[in-house]
Order: C-alpha cells, then structure tokens, then sequence
C-alpha cells in the first residue's frame, strides 16, 4: 500500500490517501476526483494515481498549474518513498507500507 500524506498547514487539509495495487485514483479539486484538494491552484481534476507492478505512477492530466514531484514538472513520473508530490499549492509526501 502506498499512502500520500499532507503536512498539517496544507491549503484546506490536512490530506491523507492511501493506494492499493491494482487502483486507479484521480485528484484534483472537483467533485469527480476520487481525491479531493479543497485548494484553488488545484485543477478539478489535476492527476491521475496508479498503482501497478508495485510502482505508483503519477499521470498529470492537462492541469492549468501542473504536477510536480520533488520540485520538478512532469507530466508523467514513478514515485518512490520520500518522493513529494506537489499539486497547486498542495505538497503530498510519499511512503509505502
């Protein structure tokens, strides 16, 4: 299981979600993201989360503000332990259980 936790000052948070094998999740701050950012330089439906192979992969799915992991933009990118994921004003760090 991989799980995505917020820090506590989080815009609208604190956040935590949690990825099991064979799911595919979306975030954004929309209501049809199935992770939902209560931030406003989140899109309303920003990235898409996938866990497959053991590996959670990270799509950014055209979001005006883009998806950034470890302070670099990218539009699709395997996160490991440690890894932070940024959507909008929103940084999630990564761990794996």
């Amino acid at each position: 299981m991989w799980i995505l936790r917020s820090n506590d000052e989080a815009e609208g948070g604190p956040y935590t979600f949690r990825m099991t094998p064979g799911r595919v999740r979306t975030l954004g701050r929309g209501p049809r993201a199935d992770f939902v950012l209560d931030a406003a330089l989140v899109s309303r439906v920003h990235c898409r989360l996938v866990v497959a192979d053991g590996e959670l992969v990270v799509e950014n799915l055209g979001s005006t503000n883009g998806t950034f992991v470890n302070d670099r933009q990218v539009e699709r990118a395997t996160l490991k332990a440690g890894d932070r994921l940024r959507t909008g004003r929103v940084e999630l760090t990564v761990s794996a259980e």
